[in-house]
């Protein structure tokens, strides 16, 4: 039974990520005393799944121009995964009382993809857009990044699955990059003031922070493809995200740099060249052109 659990969470990297992220929803639940009504977040798996459904079948049904009843399900429902993904990260990281604003975060997450893209790529992180439209576009929205206090237990926590994870992805370097750029910033800011070390170990220890750098800024769908084009990147968001939190004092700083520097994306993978990342293993994704084969080959109904 064991071996069949590896066999299926080798599979697909993404398996790892919902493991972690829903690991963690349910950790901040039961530890933090967090307020999360389960019918708010009840609507945001719904309008993300149902999202995800409805575009993939528009993006299919367009390409091939086939009815629903014609389509691999196989072709609509592969996203479904990210999908799950957006939801738990929404969950996580944004609060409101407002159905209306949580069907907005999720509708708006998910169209993110298929709305800002070039090609076959999207270049916004799908939940960080989602909350970015909440915060702009309503007023009952927001983040907590203290939410998790600065234990170092959570901490290790998030550091050991977010390992597990990018070991999957192979995306170490952009977090990395991104937590030493920001925490050397922060450590000369430190120094520069006079502060204890102390200081500098409760801006750095946060959990929403670790959150953020283990699983947003490294989703391979949607950063650059190129090693040296993420390390610039991160760096870049490190910066801003410095910049915002100490001279502008937002809260939320982390999120509004990856949303306004994730456009750069565009332009580093056109400068440096390499393969795009996809989450699952050769024998499925061979599968999958196979599968897109049939369907191309389908001829239009009338």
């Amino acid at each position: 039974m064991l071996k069949d659990v590896s066999n299926f969470m080798s599979k697909d990297a993404r398996n790892y990520q919902i493991l972690s992220l829903f690991l963690f929803l349910v950790l901040g639940i039961g530890t933090r005393d967090w307020t999360l009504k389960p019918e708010l977040m009840a609507v945001i798996f719904i309008t993300c799944l149902i999202t995800q459904v409805l575009l993939s079948w528009i993006t299919l049904s367009s390409k091939v121009q086939i009815h629903l009843a014609s389509l691999s399900s196989s072709e609509i429902f592969k996203g479904l995964p990210s999908a799950v993904i957006t939801s738990l990260g929404l969950c996580l990281l944004l609060r409101s009382d407002s159905y209306s604003t949580m069907i907005l975060a999720g509708f708006s997450a998910i169209s993110s993809k298929s709305i800002f893209r070039i090609g076959d790529k999207h270049w916004f992180n799908p939940a960080n857009f989602g909350i970015i439209a909440a915060l702009l576009f309503t007023s009952d929205a927001w983040v907590s990044p203290g939410q998790w206090g600065d234990e170092v237990w959570y901490a290790l926590i998030f550091l050991g699955m977010g390992g597990i994870v990018l070991k999957r992805v192979g995306r170490w370097d952009t977090s990395a990059t991104f937590f030493l750029s920001y925490a050397g910033l922060e450590l000369f800011r430190n120094l520069y003031l006079g502060w204890s070390l102390d200081v500098l170990a409760h801006r750095l220890m946060s959990g929403s922070l670790l959150l953020f750098a283990m699983f947003m800024i490294t989703d391979p769908r949607s950063i650059p493809n190129a090693k040296t084009a993420r390390l610039i990147w991160a760096v870049a968001i490190a910066f801003l995200t410095f910049v915002l939190r100490n001279y502008f004092f937002m809260p939320e700083a982390v999120f509004i740099a990856l949303f306004a520097l994730s456009p750069l994306t565009v332009f580093l993978d056109y400068f440096y060249k390499a393969p795009r990342f996809t989450w699952l293993k050769d024998k499925l994704k061979d599968k999958f052109k196979d599968s897109s084969k049939v369907l191309s080959s389908v001829p239009a109904k009338a």
